[in-house]
């Protein structure tokens, strides 16, 4: 919804949320509906209300607990019935510096000092702990924004009796219990205030009138920093950028001006602008983010313009480069193909207002942030928060050559007449094993992000996929995958619930990357091996049609299974009665483990 891309009217959002609301309901989306519990050190009504716009335009439809004013400890930590019967799928706790009751005085010691610190972060890190021992979900928290006022001016910052000092220590006691805990994730109020302005953050009135420990102005930054933490670990990020070249990552039109005539580098300012976008556009490649092109030039002027001595990004840190002059939503959907994802996991950047329009009325979903000057290129993009990162696990880190590989692997197949001999061609080789703690991250953020093949469409937690590899009732398998080109990193999930001589798969996805490479039928051998080995007789499957899985629709058929029933939505339900003896149903993949 524009209503709510960065940058926005906040004022907009305050005045219209039901209306917005209402809107967001009626589009049509599809949702995925997630349980979401507000532990609150003051008041949160309107940071929910606002919350949920976010989310619901991120797809995710918010069923809320809210606690009543600061009761945040209290429900965290004794008894209470109606937080576990809602059993929550993400806990925020929005506590802020109003929650410090006590701050150093001047005359207490070092020692008075580091007690109060140790006794704040005992505190907190009780409720913590009871919450991820008795709800096995993810706890978002807010760290502490700084103080409006500044009692010894800026010694504040520095003498262990500023509230600036105690305040920052603590935020570094609460960064390292995030580095050394999974399902933990700090929301960085400190950062949002100072974005905002902390005076106007942290004006007083809100608090004494209403009891927001901010401004209810600032409200709906706070609510898309923590819908982005929240989409994030749902699998909703955005994938890769797909970018204009002409007055986006350079000054000027390089097909009239010629590449010693674009402006780009220390020369000038606004060179100076182009070459600190392009910098930033690239240390997103460590991010795993895929970098493409999509501009209207000849190759070879892109090209030019891209080996420019004084830019930062070269040919070689894009997956893609497509430079013609067909219309640009047609390029952006050719790439989205090739790269075998959906178009509205792209991000299109373009300083070109009739370009974004026609890209995003054409493809439905796709962002196009709204930049106008140069200067203001990464500010937009940065606090947008398209690339959210909860979780940066290995594959995530070299995903860009991963898909490089994968424009390989294509354009071998194109000299290949017969596609049995490409696929040996390829020398792949499969690791499938039980779920393992190297890869809970991984296993779960795979299962939050593959939307066209999930067969049942569930959603795991990484505390929920930890609960299952433990429990004896499942199989759990994982896939890697490996060829001549390079390593695909983890690929394929299934997890098998087992009831007497039953298998029932509750979920089984795979890697877009990797279709048509007869993984699934490595992973279908893997699993028969497993249900035999446990005396299982038959397994049962079960297709949930979305918007976006139909290419699986009859994907048991092609893996034996008999249809045994299929209602009016199309969920299908099938069955494969395991043989005595099994033949393995690829002979292309070797398989360890």
């Amino acid at each position: 919804m524009k209503e709510l891309e960065y940058p926005f009217d906040a004022e907009q959002i305050l005045q219209k949320k039901k209306k917005l609301r209402r809107q967001l309901l009626e589009s049509g989306a599809q949702f995925t509906d997630k349980r979401i519990a507000i532990l609150g050190g003051s008041t949160t009504n309107d940071i929910k209300l606002i919350l949920e716009l976010f989310l619901l335009d991120y797809g995710i439809r918010p069923i809320f607990y809210e606690s009543e004013y600061n009761q945040w400890y209290q429900d965290a930590m004794f008894e209470n019935t109606e937080l576990e019967t809602f059993a929550p799928d993400i806990i925020y706790i929005h506590t802020t510096n109003r929650n410090i009751t006590t701050y150093p005085c001047l005359s207490d010691d070092a020692k008075t000092v580091d007690d109060m610190i140790a006794g704040e972060m005992e505190k907190f890190q009780s409720v913590w702990k009871h919450l991820a021992e008795t709800y096995h979900c993810p706890v978002i928290q807010n760290n502490f924004e700084m103080p409006y006022y500044r009692l010894l001016g800026n010694r504040d910052a520095s003498d262990i009796h500023g509230a600036v000092n105690f305040l920052t220590r603590l935020n570094m006691e609460f960064y390292v219990y995030a580095q050394t805990h999974e399902n933990f994730y700090i929301c960085d109020i400190n950062y949002i205030s100072a974005d905002y302005g902390l005076k106007k953050w942290a004006d007083p009135f809100y608090y004494h009138m209403y009891k927001y420990a901010l401004s209810v102005p600032a409200i709906p930054y706070l609510a898309l920093n923590v819908a982005n933490i929240i989409k994030s670990l749902f699998g909703k990020n955005k994938k890769g950028f797909v970018l204009d070249l002409d007055n986006t990552l350079w000054g000027g039109v390089i097909g009239d001006d010629g590449p010693e005539n674009i402006v780009l580098g220390p020369e000038e300012s606004e060179g100076q602008a182009y070459l600190e976008f392009q910098r930033y556009i690239r240390r997103h490649k460590e991010l795993g983010i895929i970098l493409c092109v999509d501009s209207k030039n000849e190759e070879e002027n892109a090209l030019l313009g891209l080996k420019h001595s004084d830019g930062a990004l070269r040919p070689e840190d894009f997956v893609m480069i497509t430079a013609n002059w067909e219309p640009k939503d047609r390029n952006f959907r050719e790439i989205a193909d090739s790269l075998g994802l959906l178009p509205e996991s792209l991000v299109f950047v373009d300083d070109n207002p009739a370009e974004r329009h026609i890209v995003t009325e054409q493809i439905k979903g796709v962002r196009a942030p709204e930049i106008r000057t140069v200067h203001e290129y990464i500010g937009v993009i940065d606090r947008s928060g398209f690339f959210e990162t909860t979780v940066l696990s290995k594959d995530d880190l070299k995903r860009n050559e991963m898909y490089k590989e994968n424009v390989e692997r294509k354009k071998l197949q194109e000299s290949f007449a017969d596609y049995h001999e490409y696929l040996l061609s390829l020398e792949m080789k499969a690791v499938i094993k039980g779920f393992e703690p190297v890869y809970m991250a991984r296993i779960a953020q795979l299962t939050n992000k593959s939307n066209q093949f999930n067969l049942t469409t569930k959603r795991y937690t990484q505390a929920e996929i930890e609960s299952v590899a433990e429990d004896d009732r499942y199989i759990t398998l994982y896939g890697k995958l490996l060829d001549r080109f390079g390593d695909n990193g983890v690929v394929s999930v299934v997890i098998g619930r087992v009831e007497g001589e039953i298998c029932h798969v509750d979920l089984w996805i795979m890697s877009c990357r990797v279709l048509k490479r007869d993984m699934e039928f490595a992973m279908m051998d893997a699993l028969i091996k497993k249900c035999m080995e446990r005396g299982v007789k038959k397994i049962r499957g079960y297709y949930y049609p979305t918007a976006k899985n139909a290419m699986v629709r009859e994907f048991y058929a092609l893996q034996g299974f008999t249809k045994v029933s299929e209602d009016e939505a199309g969920n299908t339900e099938w069955v494969f009665t395991i043989p005595r003896k099994y033949a393995n149903k690829t002979d292309v993949i070797k398989v360890e483990g």
